[in-house]
């Protein structure tokens, strides 16, 4: 018997992001090649010409997963009983933008979204925050979002985890498949912290594999924080194909669980783990199953990692305390 088609949005469904990810979404590359769905796309209003080709694309594709398609500008549609959100869309920085202005932007964004989804989603609807701030703007997202549980906010880190694992494999000239538990710390930003202490290439430690731990304290992690910024001065646009690949990457393993022994990266809602209090969404190592995720415990920080976990909170708790009085003077 044929599974019943679970409704998926995709915000910001006209962006370049999104022009990568609903293809792979409907093909089936997300939840299985036997799991209909139907795809709820959210725009703006100016952006409502381009949602309709992307909306023709879909059609021409074909897909015989894809069983409709919900197109609008209006959130209570978008995310009317959607069981899975993709939050791509944001304001972007632009050019002579402080960090306070995005904050301010993106707050009055997610905080509407994030109450749309308490009053429209399915109850247990899964979320993944990929816009920036990520971090911050899914923590806006889920205290906006009353009655539904903050570990089904997340953020994207997977992008980074990627990256990272990528960079090692290059660097020892292995197959990335063999390249394991590589994990990214705090912030989607340039704070974050590229860890190789715990990761194995096929079951060795990378760190005796790489043997150079000057490369791995430095080159290793500005090159990992600093990725999207050279995709930008490159191809003078943002990351697009890999950031939709790691969307599909991180909500397939949330929904379908972790290999025995894998854990993979999550920007999650803290537990005080780490020395990490709660109330910040944090990106940890997990591992998932059965669609739930548990942050990975007693893994050994070093004093230089517990220094850059410490950086990384400590804008994490900064970019909070200036959110938190944007989403204060709105709520007046």
């Amino acid at each position: 018997m044929e599974k019943a088609p679970v409704r998926v949005c995709i915000t910001g469904a006209a962006g370049q992001i999104a022009y990568s990810l609903v293809f792979k979404v409907a093909k089936g590359e997300m939840f299985g090649d036997d799991q209909p769905v139907i795809l709820h796309l959210l725009d703006i209003a100016p952006m409502e010409g381009v949602l309709h080709g992307v909306v023709m694309e879909l059609e021409d594709c074909a897909y015989h997963l894809l069983r409709g398609i919900v197109a609008t500008s209006k959130p209570e549609e978008a995310f009317k009983d959607v069981e899975y959100a993709l939050m791509v869309g944001a304001m972007p920085r632009k050019e002579g933008m402080e960090r306070a202005d995005l904050l301010k932007a993106n707050c009055g964004i997610f905080k509407e979204q994030g109450k749309a989804l308490s009053d429209f989603a399915n109850k247990n609807v899964k979320v993944v925050v990929v816009g920036n701030p990520a971090n911050t703007n899914a923590l806006m997202c889920a205290v906006s979002a009353t009655g539904l549980p903050k570990e089904n906010f997340t953020c994207l880190t997977r992008l980074d985890q990627n990256r990272a694992t990528g960079l090692i494999a290059r660097r020892l000239n292995v197959d990335v498949a063999k390249v394991k538990n590589v994990a990214i710390w705090g912030n989607h930003s340039s704070t974050q912290y590229p860890d190789i202490n715990h990761a194995t290439v096929d079951g060795n430690p990378v760190r005796a594999a790489v043997s150079d731990d000057t490369w791995l304290q430095t080159e290793f992690i500005s090159t990992v924080q600093q990725r999207g910024a050279k995709v930008i001065a490159a191809r003078k646009l943002s990351s697009a194909a890999s950031a939709a690949q790691a969307i599909v990457d991180h909500m397939r393993d949330w929904i379908k669980g972790t290999a025995e022994g894998t854990f993979v990266s999550m920007g999650v809602y803290s537990d005080g783990s780490y020395g990490i209090p709660e109330g910040l969404v944090y990106s940890f190592p997990v591992t998932t199953s059965n669609g739930t995720y548990s942050i990975v415990k007693g893994l050994e920080i070093d004093s230089f990692s517990r220094g850059k976990l410490d950086a990384t909170k400590a804008e994490l708790e900064a970019e909070k305390e200036t959110a938190f009085t944007f989403l204060h003077v709105e709520g007046k």
